[in-house]
């Protein structure tokens, strides 16, 4: 079993209460836009760190984590791009690795649109945790943390950071 914190877009601001969150986590998954360096190694300080970089990602970050990441968590195949859309509205390159590499579990970020669908053309749960930085034109900050145990995906909650 494993507990996922799942965040994207902090554009460089940690709120302490994502760090707080951390304390229950297992691994933390970031869908990129970390936006520095600092948010990274603050991340990387509490739990094991997976992620993509963003599209406002600088070269260090783009030199630490992949544009794609495709992993096996427990019986669950996962895969993350940060500009990948949602069922219906895929990305070209989320398209093409959805059909490569048949995930359960696509996640993506960018659009700082919190989102929880499931996708029956692909059989995959789509998720976007929000934006839980402080730029963009989200209202509220958010981020998402469940479960995997085995090949299921369980308990899924969103959780509010506040206004941003």
């Amino acid at each position: 079993m494993k507990r996922i914190l799942l965040l994207s877009d902090t554009h460089s601001y940690l709120d302490d209460r994502i760090l707080d969150y951390t304390a229950d986590a297992d691994e933390i998954w970031h869908c990129g836009d970390f936006g520095s360096m600092e948010v990274v190694e603050a991340l990387e300080k509490n739990k094991p760190l997976l992620g993509v970089f963003g599209n406002i990602d600088e070269a260090k970050i783009r030199t630490i984590f992949p544009e794609i990441l495709s992993f096996q968590c427990e019986e669950v195949a996962v895969l993350m791009i940060h500009i990948g859309g949602y069922p219906g509205r895929y990305s070209a390159l989320a398209r093409q690795e959805i059909a490569d590499k048949k995930p359960k579990l696509f996640i993506s970020g960018h659009s700082h649109i919190l989102k929880a669908m499931y996708d029956k053309k692909n059989d995959l749960l789509h998720l976007n945790p929000g934006a839980c930085g402080k730029v963009g034109w989200h209202q509220v900050r958010t981020m998402m943390r469940f479960t995997i145990y085995k090949n299921e995906i369980r308990d899924l909650e969103v959780i509010e950071l506040g206004a941003k």
